[in-house]
């Protein structure tokens, strides 16, 4: 079973428009930039704050992952995380509905992915905030955070608790997109 390590820290506007130049500078290189929708379900055994299960959408691909939250006495979360590659999104979305599952977030989220030593960095821009995610091991996401030299707040909150918090009811969704006129930049 994977076990996903990660730090979250949420950014102002001079954080994340500096970041990169940054981690360009401790040596990180920079692997991609995505658009991300994600859809969470509930249903059976899932809850939103410890279990998750969420279709995620990039471009044609799709991502299943399963997550549950493991207890961790630091702002560095530990979770159970298993996913697969789905080859068609709309084909597992139906599979999901038929067996029960139903959507209850959706978040969007432009994401630039950077790589150091193993740990990956992320960048993230969602219609609610500016954040960065560090994911390896403890020692890495130490070292990492260290080699930034930034003051740096965690952000304890998971993107769908944040969603729940700052998105708009849509019926019986909940949805955290960006305007058109913020999606096409």
């Amino acid at each position: 079973m994977p076990i996903e390590i990660e730090k979250k820290f949420r950014l102002t506007v001079e954080q994340f428009e500096t970041l990169p130049e940054r981690l360009r500078s401790i040596g990180a290189t920079l692997r991609g930039k995505e658009f991300e929708e994600n859809t969470l379900y509930s249903g059976a055994a899932l809850e939103l704050g410890n279990k998750i299960l969420r279709l995620r959408r990039i471009g044609k691909r799709a991502v299943l992952t399963f997550k549950e939250r493991l207890p961790s006495p630091s702002g560095t979360k530990h979770q159970q995380e298993d996913e697969t590659e789905v080859v068609d999104g709309d084909a597992m979305r139906s599979i999901l509905e038929r067996l029960g599952f139903e959507a209850v977030l959706i978040y969007e989220k432009r994401r630039e992915t950077w790589l150091l030593n193993g740990v990956e960095i992320v960048l993230d821009e969602l219609p609610y905030g500016l954040f960065m995610e560090i994911e390896g091991d403890e020692a890495g996401i130490d070292e990492v955070e260290r080699r930034l030299e930034m003051h740096l707040n965690v952000e304890h909150s998971t993107y769908p608790q944040l969603t729940l918090k700052y998105g708009e009811p849509n019926g019986q969704l909940i949805e955290a997109r960006f305007s058109e006129r913020q999606s096409k930049a």
